[in-house]
């Protein structure tokens, strides 16, 4: 499935440091088979219903400009950064 080697090349794109790349391929193994899970919970046949709306009963999409700079309105803004929660074990 996934090896450390993909971990450390997809951590070193992302720009993470990672001590120990091997501790993270039990967390992604098991991220896996929870998708696994969720590709067989077998909904593809249920129904899905939805009422039709004409196009002309939509809204008309307007820009909105925004002056103020958004990074700087975000929650854990540092510098350049915006600061994640730690992944718990």
């Amino acid at each position: 499935m996934v090896t450390t080697e993909e971990i450390e090349r997809v951590s070193k794109m992302m720009r993470i440091d990672v001590d120990d790349h091997r501790e993270y391929v039990d967390k992604v193994h098991a991220m896996i088979e929870f998708f696994d899970v969720l590709d067989s919970a077998g909904v593809d046949s249920e129904e899905i219903s939805m009422q039709e709306i004409p196009i002309s009963n939509l809204r008309k999409d307007e820009h909105v400009p925004f002056d103020d700079k958004l990074i700087e309105k975000i929650n854990h803004y540092k510098g350049t950064y915006v600061r994640a929660p730690k992944m718990s074990s």
